[in-house]
């Protein structure tokens, strides 16, 4: 759990919309993230709301700097483990 995490190299990549993703999906987003942005870890946050809603994702350890396509590399990443559901595609790498 990073989100507790009050270190420097701590953020949130925050999406334009929430995705409804299940838990295999939401380990592939987070697994994702954390590679992409090459952190030390991720952690996929939960809207309040609806907890089975990711409205983003919180990186820790960042070994990269993030720039807005790299964002949105891991939101369209989201939006398509949303799409898909838990079908061909959840084992990204």
């Amino acid at each position: 759990m990073t989100a507790g995490w009050s270190r420097e190299g701590c953020i949130d990549l925050s999406f334009h919309a929430g995705y409804p993703l299940s838990e295999p999906a939401e380990v592939a987003l987070e697994d994702y993230a954390r590679a992409v942005t090459r952190a030390e870890a991720a952690e996929a946050v939960r809207a309040g709301d609806e907890p089975g809603r990711i409205t983003g994702v919180h990186v820790c350890g960042l070994a990269t700097s993030l720039t807005s396509e790299l964002i949105n590399d891991v939101e369209d990443f989201a939006r398509g483990l949303a799409t898909r559901g838990d079908g061909p595609g959840l084992g990204w790498s």
